[in-house]
């Protein structure tokens, strides 16, 4: 009788345990279940009625300018010449707040962690050639020196670009450097990459630019590529303006912030 009593005692207790877990799992189920998306899982586009908020007419032309700029980064706009007008202060806000310095940081960030990664395994046993060495270039404007000052002056990009007025701005030697674009070049430098300048700026602009790199820390490079003066170069693009043969060394990266 005592035996049976400390049988039932024992199942008793593995009930007593059992029961609140297997509880616990069938409402944890059941919640899992909630989060389930029905199937087939089929999305709809959100309507125009939806999309409009409680800002009315000025968050419509922000949402309008935000998809303006994200076209424009995305090199999916139709030739422009200035930002358009109802936009200037959504640009004005972005290139001053921000996120402006985060979208730098990151692109900084993601090329300093591909140049940790290349540095590594990239040698100059690897290429076959001993005198080969891996180079990065760097564009100038926009990319390692800020012309947000000349912008700022100018309707941040709402007036029409003027070639002489830049110019004057150029030769003032004021462009601050990128902070996030000063990290990332010493870094190229030290891990013991060859550096190339890429600038559109004209061979009559190299000393003014050389003394304004400088002055603002980026103190030592392998070439200065600047653009002849009435050079078909200009037409072209930066990434297929530079001359990638006989530089006796592997491109590894070209940086241009646009």
């Amino acid at each position: 009788m005592a035996r049976h009593g400390t049988l039932l005692l024992l199942v008793g207790l593995l009930l007593a345990v059992s029961g609140p877990a297997a509880g616990e799992t069938e409402r944890a189920s059941e919640e899992a279940a909630q989060l389930l998306l029905p199937r087939p899982l089929v999305l709809e586009l959100p309507t125009e009625e939806s999309c409009v908020g409680e800002g009315g007419a000025e968050e419509e032309t922000e949402l309008r300018c935000a998809s303006w700029r994200m076209a424009g980064e995305a090199n999916n706009l139709a030739p422009w010449t200035a930002v358009p007008e109802e936009c200037a202060p959504h640009v004005r806000r972005y290139l001053t707040g921000p996120a402006y310095r985060s979208d730098l940081e990151l692109v900084a960030r993601e090329a300093s962690a591909y140049a940790r990664a290349a540095a590594a395994t990239a040698t100059a046993a690897e290429h076959g050639d001993s005198a080969a060495i891996d180079a990065w270039v760097f564009d100038v404007d926009e990319t390692l020196l800020s012309n947000l000052p000349y912008y700022a002056q100018h309707g941040y990009g709402l007036e029409l670009f003027d070639h002489r007025e830049f110019d004057k701005w150029v030769e003032r030697g004021e462009a601050p450097a990128i902070p996030s674009s000063l990290t990332l070049y010493r870094e190229v430098r030290d891990l013991g990459f060859k550096t190339f300048l890429l600038t559109g700026r004209s061979e009559g602009h190299e000393g003014v630019t050389v003394d304004n790199l400088r002055r603002e820390g980026f103190h030592e490079w392998d070439k200065l590529i600047l653009r002849y003066s009435f050079n078909v170069l200009h037409l072209l693009p930066l990434h297929i303006a530079f001359p990638k043969e006989n530089l006796g060394c592997v491109v590894m990266a070209i940086v241009l912030i646009t």
